[in-house]
């Protein structure tokens, strides 16, 4: 019986492929080794990507998570899986980087590599070695693709590196190298490379649901960054769902080379793709302003041209380096703008601004935006007398930033905070749709309601917040104060409920673009949280405001929460125009039509129903 199981075994052995056999180089006196993977008919001037493991790992180990064969067979590079020492790399000094600077002339004189078109990868402490490769040999690399790692004690960008192009996967569960760092990191390289501060943002990237693909470029030299999260993943390579991380790696990779000859075109104005929101009435644009930047490695611009899709509005031939369009009036839907730069060997390179264009005719609920922690959401300013954020900004832990409550009761998954630390007026406020954003509301002259939960952060005797139709310029067009009802108590993992969901009506006037302030008291360290926030458009306008009982509002399924409108505690009169005492309860309570002068000297209609 012994025989037949031995003989079995043999025989599953025979079928499984030999294991790859670690090869050797001498670097700096040391003996190192590595693994290769070389497709047949591999041929000559191919690519090289270099991958590293993670700390106590090794060469096999990481070729057996990265499965990358298929991949390299059908695309035809070359791997190459090198070993630290003591299964760790050196991330502060050059012992590795003279390794791996070896490794590339080894490759180009064994397999005829393109020196030009080698890319540097690694998972967790590899990963930290890749960015620490990113200041040391960015001559030498064409690409990064960091996996599960970065420097945990700080990113640096020297100076004189060039912009580098960098693809980071990290899944957002990982609890050896947390996700929450990643943002930051990937922040300096972002600014490093002339990038855009806002990333195209792609959700159930190519059909897998938990995967959502932000994307910051093009920056100088046409490079991107590129952040894959995995929700839900751990500290591993995914290769799940249809989506291979070596495969994103190489994907994103290729496109890139040290002899870069295609051109190269940024848009630098605007910021970011833009979101016309409209309410009560027809959307539009007005006129956009479009400025853009090209350059050629190896020639000269001949042309910069801008697409509506596939329909051109402009063309600039005399200094197109430096370019600027007009495009618009836009009309209502989704339009991708292209600014198209061609060179003199008739090679092109292009830009994307996606302008969004939209008109609600129900509520539109603008915290649908809050989905990414540690960020300022598109569309949203926050400011806490000291630094102010502006959307989408991200790779925050401190101050005012978004956050995702996990307490076993929460009465909303994600809250914008934000604080007034020296307490000076107005100086602690969420903004939605200001002028410093790429999203604007315009409302229609019409009458208007406004839904919202707010809650304190940390003040459990609760501390009011003001809440504010604007101009973009600042004036306000009508506000209120409400108290919250409860306080999430300085920790994203507490239990609470009770936030009341609050609502006021109000007209619009004039047709214009105006913005919703969420401010906190003027005291030092008062806060909010804003948990959800809409707007919709109720009809024409009355002139008639209806309002609850003055001192609250109350709700039947809901808890009370105190309200101070602009009405309340003003003087109001009946049509006859003589003075309602309103300390009378039967007066207070009594429903009708009356006449309200508010202290700031302003009348108005008010309906008691």
């Amino acid at each position: 019986m012994m025989q037949k199981h031995f003989l079995f075994i043999l025989l599953l052995l025979a079928g499984l492929p030999p294991a790859a056999a670690a090869e050797t180089i001498t670097v700096d006196g040391a003996s190192r080794s590595y693994i290769v993977y070389a497709p047949k008919d591999l041929g000559e001037g191919r690519p090289l990507l270099i991958s590293c493991h993670g700390m106590n790992q090794d060469a096999s180990y990481q070729k057996g998570m990265l499965q990358i064969e298929s991949v390299a067979d059908t695309a035809k590079f070359l791997t190459v899986f090198p070993n630290g020492i003591d299964k760790s790399w050196d991330i502060s000094g050059d012992r590795d980087i003279h390794f791996v600077e070896a490794l590339i002339e080894a490759m180009v004189k064994k397999y005829k590599t393109d020196r030009n078109s080698v890319y540097l990868s690694g998972f967790s402490m590899g990963g930290m070695f890749t960015y620490h490769a990113m200041n040391k040999i960015a001559d030498k690399i064409a690409a990064f693709a960091p996996i599960s790692g970065y420097p945990m004690w700080g990113t640096t960008a020297s100076a004189g590196v060039r912009p580098i192009p960098i693809i980071h996967t990290h899944g957002t569960g990982d609890d050896v190298v947390a996700f929450s760092g990643v943002q930051g990191a990937l922040n300096v390289w972002i600014r490093h490379n002339g990038c855009p501060a806002t990333a195209k943002v792609v959700k159930s990237y190519r059909g897998a649901a938990h995967i959502t693909r932000r994307t910051w470029g093009p920056g100088s030299q046409g490079v991107e960054v590129v952040l894959m999260e995995m929700a839900g993943k751990g500290h591993w390579i995914s290769n799940d769902n249809g989506v291979k991380t070596g495969d994103e790696i190489w994907r994103f990779c290729k496109r890139f080379s040290l002899d870069m000859k295609d051109p190269s075109v940024k848009i630098t104005s605007p910021a970011g793709d833009l979101t016309f929101n409209a309410l009560g009435g027809e959307a539009g644009t007005g006129i956009i302003h479009i400025e853009a930047t090209a350059a050629d490695p190896d020639g000269r611009i001949v042309s910069v041209k801008l697409y509506d899709g596939d329909t051109l509005i402009a063309t600039q031939k005399e200094n197109p380096g430096s370019a600027a369009f007009d495009a618009g009036p836009l009309s209502r839907g989704t339009h991708e703008l292209r600014v198209v730069a061609t060179d003199n060997d008739n090679r092109t390179a292009e830009a994307t601004l996606t302008v969004d264009v939209k008109e609600h005719t129900g509520n539109y609920v603008f915290t649908k935006v809050f989905d990414s922690e540690g960020s300022v959401p598109q569309g949203w300013t926050t400011c806490d007398g000291q630094e102010q954020r502006t959307g989408y900004s991200d790779g925050y832990s401190q101050g005012s930033r978004l956050f995702r409550l996990t307490g076993e009761q929460h009465d909303f998954e994600w809250g914008l905070y934000t604080r007034n630390v020296e307490g000076r007026p107005g100086e602690g406020y969420a903004r939605f749709g200001g002028p410093e954003t790429t999203v604007s509301l315009t409302l229609h002259p019409g009458n208007y309601q406004i839904l919202h939960r707010v809650a304190n952060w940390n003040i459990p005797s609760f501390s009011p917040v003001r809440i504010a139709v604007e101009t973009t310029g600042g004036t306000p067009v009508y506000e209120e104060t409400v108290t919250p009802t409860a306080n999430i108590g300085n920790d994203p993992a507490n239990a609470f409920s009770g936030v009341t969901l609050g609502r006021f009506n109000f007209d619009i006037n004039e047709t214009a673009r105006y913005q919703i302030t969420f401010y906190t008291a003027d005291a030092p360290w008062a806060d909010l949280v804003i948990g959800q926030a809409a707007i919709g458009y109720k009809g024409v306008p009355t002139g008639i405001e209806e309002v609850p009982s003055f001192g609250s509002l109350s709700d039947n399924t809901e808890r009370s929460q105190t309200v101070n409108r602009k009405s309340v505690n003003s003087k109001s009169f009946d049509l006859s125009g003589r003075q309602i005492d309103n300390r009378k309860s039967a007066n207070r309570n009594s429903p009708g039509l009356y006449i309200l002068r508010t202290p700031d000297g302003r009348v108005k209609k008010v309906l008691r129903p």
